[in-house]
């Protein structure tokens, strides 16, 4: 019988569930597995500040509200200000170069992260061309809204898979985090995400940690969905070919 792999901080399951009681049964029941959960807005209407500080105040996770702000300066500020109360680790913003500073202005020094989103995982380019986008592949516009977000001062970024090693390049990108939605295991359903990699690949292409929901919070047995996905990032084909 293979032992169950240890907990990895790398691993965010996003708690794709409809409320915080559902949302707090799936943390139990992955127990000491998973370490570091994602909320989204999903869930907001559904309790989903109130898991965010259970699960980080009494059961002792890392948290990611995933929130993607947006709106004027002085209001995404005072969001990020109220927010920064619930010491929480990650959160969402847009990633246009206003938005990030009155984030970083709002988290007021505390260890709040700010993360820039760059272009959906569920976005190809007929999606930006119906959205009035600039001309340009996606890959070219996530790494220019990414250089542009560290500029502002986003601590990192939000990004598929497929980008994440063209961003680790960039000299902006020193000492920044980048965060992968979009991971599925091999074999895994797509769903609505269209810029998609392994976990292997994703951790070996640069990413800092990864977001993987619906292959967790569906599966029929949720812990040997994550026990899978723990062995595939340390697996060799993990290991990034230019770092140890």
């Amino acid at each position: 019988m293979t032992d169950t792999p240890l907990a990895d901080d790398r691993l965010i399951v996003a708690l794709d569930v409809p409320n915080a009681l559902d949302g707090l049964n799936m943390a139990e029941r992955l127990g000491d597995m998973v370490t570091f959960y994602k909320i989204g807005l999903g869930m907001l209407t559904g309790g989903g500040l109130a898991l965010a500080n259970e699960l980080k105040q009494e059961h002792g996770k890392r948290i990611f509200l995933d929130m993607k702000l947006f709106d004027i300066g002085n209001t995404v500020e005072a969001a990020v200000r109220g927010l920064a109360q619930y010491d929480l680790d990650f959160l969402t913003v847009h990633g246009d170069p206003h938005v990030v500073r009155a984030a970083k202005e709002g988290a007021g020094g505390k260890d709040l992260k700010i993360l820039a989103v760059t272009i959906l995982t569920s976005l190809e380019r007929t999606d930006l061309d119906a959205g009035l986008m600039l001309p340009g592949t996606v890959s070219e516009l996530v790494i220019e809204r990414a250089a542009r977000a560290f500029a502002a001062g986003a601590d990192g970024i939000i990004a598929s898979p497929q980008e994440a090693a063209a961003i680790r390049a960039l000299p902006e990108a020193s000492g920044r985090l980048i965060v992968t939605p979009g991971v599925r295991p091999a074999g895994a359903d797509l769903g609505d995400q269209k810029r998609v990699a392994t976990p292997a690949n994703a951790i070996a292409d640069g990413a800092d940690h990864i977001v993987v929901g619906r292959p967790v919070v569906r599966a029929a047995d949720p812990r040997a969905a994550v026990a899978a996905i723990l062995r595939e990032m340390t697996s060799p084909q993990a290991i990034a070919p230019n770092r140890a």
